[in-house]
């Protein structure tokens, strides 16, 4: 999915920096609300996926081998991340590498506006999208299939917000290394694959295999999965989950820094 945004709007006269940086944050929050696309496939399409499948009559049974839950019960949190997933990696990444591709950044080096504050523009729209469609599965799930609402809020809220910087920092890292749009698009594609299957689309994190599951815990999006998992049933997410989260996300954010360019 990759989403074409006009080129925003440049003032013609000095802004203070804050106000500057509030003017390149309205302008972009408007572009990006102009795209149904984007807001469809971050916003609508988990929530839609999450629906779909709990509509399949074995998802409502309760199983044995997931300790007495159902399987959709332990969807409502891959529909969490894949709006993460779909925000980070197919949406923004596309945005910035064609703001770069197109000068704009370049244009924006001459002008009080540095080209961050459209990158850290793009990360807090795209951030609260994905916040927003987390909000939006969870609702459904439990308006319509009787999930439980997370039984310890704030450590889910911790893993969500740990999960969403883990993302952000690698749809940054892809930029970082996209030199054009189209280039963006063939490796967001593939990362987007298998940050799908780590978070458990297909098969969830805790279905999987002991020694498969044992290697996804240590991507970002198995650790969020079960971390998220942990929260949701009441107990406090593993600090070996939010360690792998918080460690992928400084990584990820180091190598982004250094390997982004503006031009």
């Amino acid at each position: 999915m990759t989403t074409a945004h006009p080129a925003p709007a440049t003032a013609t006269t000095t802004p203070a920096p804050a106000s500057a940086h509030r003017a390149v944050l309205r302008t972009e929050a408007r572009l990006f609300l102009r795209e149904p696309g984007a807001l469809f496939w971050i916003v609508v399409f988990p929530t839609a996926l999450l629906t779909i499948l709990g509509l399949i009559p074995s998802f409502g049974e309760h199983k044995d081998e997931l300790g007495g839950r159902r399987v959709i019960d332990l969807y409502v949190p891959v529909a969490v991340l894949l709006a993460m997933i779909m925000s980070g990696l197919q949406a923004m990444p596309p945005v910035l590498t064609g703001y770069r591709e197109r000068g704009i950044l370049r244009r924006m080096s001459t002008t009080p506006v540095r080209p961050s504050a459209l990158l850290t523009a793009q990360i807090a729209l795209h951030g609260a999208a994905a916040l927003a469609s987390a909000a939006l599965a969870m609702t459904v799930g439990r308006i319509v299939f009787g999930v439980a609402l997370p039984r310890q809020a704030a450590g889910y809220l911790v893993a969500l917000l740990l999960a969403v910087a883990s993302v952000l920092a690698l749809g940054s890292l892809l930029c970082a290394l996209a030199r054009t749009a189209k280039g963006s698009a063939a490796i967001s594609s593939v990362v987007y694959l298998l940050m799908m299957f780590t978070a458990g689309v297909w098969i969830p994190v805790q279905g999987m295999p002991e020694t498969l599951r044992n290697i996804v815990r240590f991507t970002p999006f198995g650790a969020a999965s079960e971390a998220l998992d942990r929260a949701a049933s009441g107990g406090w997410p593993g600090l070996v989950q939010l360690g792998v989260m918080a460690l992928w996300t400084a990584l990820l954010t180091y190598l982004a820094t250094r390997l982004f360019r503006w031009e």
